[in-house]
């Protein structure tokens, strides 16, 4: 008879059948799909560059929980969806979740609770916190591999991360209509590279000229010929940013807010839009373009304006640019193409948690961003590396998630293995093992200089 260590449960029966339950089935965990996020770790090496970025001042001997352990199980469950530090308190003694931070599955050695997470997050120095954004940075230079790009369009952006307490640095910001922080953020493509929390008695554009310098500078030493490109909303138009980046052969493609005077100068397109639309020929799109400068711009410089008129009348828009290339072009074919950057932030604050901005100190909420920022380094690799001309190869990381994270599986504990027996019924076996079998042939990341790898 099967052996029972609780009483069992009885539901409403099946026609003849009894519907009975127990708690007997022994180490079941939910996450076993998260071992994927594990071998992409292997191939990036981004968990291991951040435990190498945060000194450790604790004695060795008088410790049960490194660092690298307690890293992996933040970032490892941001990626899966335990958003606060109190879900690991019910994680500490999953088999899997130990795996998943490279321990020996052990009931008697849990996990660290979130008390000790806690102390990690708060411990974090501002050096740090820069060695960790270089992190990201080499991170990403480091998946081009032998295959440096030709091109890199840079895409800034900002938004807001709300605040429900009174953390340091706490302010108003009109725009957002509450109390918050505004990060910044910087992708190339999908993929990520930097993730900076700034609070918000500033507009939205600062620090980013200081951080496209160090980019431009870091990217360049990697590749000297790689040709970088600004692509931002207006509220990142600056015209000595603008100054420097025409100084040091750098494009740019970014929005230019309305005024009566670029109204003026866009009339003619204007006009002819409203025209078309007046004599039935649908909704219209015209494009052209002119020089401008406002009064302390150093020049004019080219500015493209689509003029669109429909059904709700006007709605111009402007894009200043120093790029060559016929106007429709550059707005469509490479302005446009920022709004996937919008997704991407979209995925980091809600699906990633980086608006988890709790903790009192600031520099702990960076920190917090920026273990949101390597769960979506490890979500985005999967993606890129695994599901490449697959139908999840577009998919969001919430959808990653449920379809390939959030298996389960009865672990059994050996000598000698760990073994995960996964849900028969589980509808994408086939999809599983090729993300798995991509990640597993990939090249593990090469070790730091000095350090040996057991």
């Amino acid at each position: 008879m099967t052996e029972r260590t609780t009483p069992p449960l009885s539901f409403s029966s099946l026609g003849p059948r009894r519907v009975e339950a127990d708690f007997s089935a022994g180490h079941i965990t939910t996450d076993a799909g998260a071992l994927l996020l594990r071998e992409a770790d292997r191939h990036l090496g981004l968990i291991d560059a951040f435990d190498r970025a945060i000194p450790d001042p604790r004695n060795p001997d008088l410790i049960s929980h490194s660092q690298r352990s307690m890293l992996a199980q933040r970032v490892l469950g941001l990626a899966a969806g335990y958003e606060d530090l109190n879900d690991h308190q019910h994680l500490r003694l999953d088999p899997a979740w130990q795996a998943l931070a490279e321990r020996a599955p052990d009931p008697e050695q849990p996990l660290a609770s979130a008390p000790t997470l806690c102390r990690l997050e708060n411990r974090v120095d501002r050096a740090s916190l820069w060695r960790l954004a270089d992190a990201l940075v080499d991170g990403f230079i480091r998946s081009f591999g032998d295959a440096p790009p030709e091109c890199l369009v840079l895409d800034f952006d900002s938004t807001d991360a709300p605040l429900h307490g009174q953390q340091e640095c706490r302010f108003f910001q009109g725009f957002y209509g509450g109390y918050c922080y505004l990060p910044l953020y910087v992708f190339a493509g999908d993929q990520l590279l930097v993730s900076y929390l700034r609070p918000a008695d500033g507009d939205g554009a600062r620090h980013a000229w200081a951080i496209l310098k160090l980019l431009s500078t870091r990217l360049r030493q990697a590749w000297p010929g790689v040709r970088l490109i600004l692509r931002a909303d207006s509220g990142f138009c600056r015209w000595k940013m603008l100054r420097w980046c025409d100084r040091e052969g750098i494009g740019y493609v970014v929005g230019l807010a309305r005024n009566p005077r670029l109204l003026r100068l866009a009339w003619p397109w204007m006009h002819a839009a409203a025209n078309c639309w007046a004599r039935g020929y649908g909704h219209q799109r015209l494009f052209g373009e002119f020089h401008y400068a406002a009064g302390p711009w150093d020049r004019p410089r080219r500015v493209i304006v689509k003029a669109e008129h429909g059904s709700q009348g006007d709605n111009p828009r402007f894009i200043v640019s120093n790029l060559p290339g016929n106007a429709r072009g550059l707005y469509e074919t490479l302005y446009c193409q920022r709004g996937e950057m919008e997704n991407r932030i979209k995925e980091q604050q809600g699906m990633l948690f980086a608006d988890r901005t709790s903790c009192h100190a600031f520099l702990a909420n960076q920190f917090r961003l920026l273990l949101s920022a390597a769960a979506y380094v490890l979500v985005e690799a999967v993606r890129r590396l695994g599901l490449a001309g697959t139908a999840l190869a577009q998919a969001q990381a919430d959808t990653i998630r449920l379809r390939l994270l959030k298996v389960a599986a009865l672990v059994v504990v050996a000598v000698r293995r760990v073994h995960l027996r996964m849900a028969s019924g589980y509808p994408l076996k086939e999809l599983f093992a090729l993300v798995l079998a991509r990640l597993r042939a990939l090249p593990p990341a090469p070790a730091p200089a000095g350090h040996e790898t057991g």
